[in-house]
């Protein structure tokens, strides 16, 4: 039985091997980087107009967050492949964009829900005008409290990316399903240890992100007891 896992062991870590899981893993780590970027730009832009006074923009808002939070991502995933152009990591990347954006909306209200409102009033007597106070006090304050959840959702996207292997999309889990599919492949021991492999993989860049999290709840918490 050891000798099954040895030659396993020299059948999965090999350099070919490695390196093709590590072209699937930068892929992995380039569309959950360029999403969450891009979902910060929009989701921050919708968390605006949902927390604005102006009702035709809180209700845009407000729609988009319902319908995109209310249907599964995977669906997102196949319409953007197959109903446009996109290349597959491209789509990936707008798919993870279109629904990441309504979760970092909801994250970005709660943090400027989390504002006290003594803070606009103080900010108004000072004769700042309604986009100042929000720019300059309210902002700046609301950021720290969504930095942690922010990370931990970058943790979700890195793991949702997962789901763009259904499309083709040369990422992580797609990669170790085309290594599993390959001829040197051939044993129970071989296809465990290869997912054994990823999962390692997966569980060392999220464990990474979710410590940092962890720590800056940290430090958020201690500001407020401050």
């Amino acid at each position: 039985m050891f000798s099954n896992w040895a030659h396993a062991f020299s059948v999965v870590f090999t350099p070919k091997i490695l390196l093709y899981l590590g072209q699937g893993l930068l892929n992995t780590l380039y569309i959950a980087a360029v999403s969450i970027t891009l979902s910060l730009v929009f989701g921050t832009i919708l968390g605006l107009m949902r927390n604005t006074k102006e009702k035709l923009l809180q209700t845009i808002a407000a729609v988009y967050i319902e319908v995109v939070r209310n249907i599964p991502l995977l669906l997102f995933i196949i319409a953007m492949r197959f109903m446009t152009r996109l290349p597959p990591l491209e789509s990936g990347i707008a798919a993870l964009t279109v629904f990441t954006s309504a979760i970092v909306a909801e994250i970005v209200r709660g943090g400027l829900n989390s504002v006290a409102k003594g803070q606009w009033e103080a900010a108004t007597s000072q004769g700042f005008n309604r986009v100042q106070t929000m720019w300059y006090i309210i902002i700046p304050q609301a950021l720290r409290s969504i930095r942690s959840p922010l990370i931990s959702q970058f943790v979700t996207t890195i793991k949702d990316t997962s789901f763009c292997a259904v499309v083709g999309t040369y990422e992580l889990s797609f990669t170790s399903k085309i290594v599993a599919a390959h001829r040197t492949i051939v044993t129970a021991e071989d296809i465990v240890l290869l997912y054994l492999l990823v999962a390692l993989i997966y569980y060392v860049i999220n464990r990474v992100f979710s410590g940092i999290a962890r720590r800056e709840r940290g430090n958020a918490m201690k500001g407020v007891v401050r």
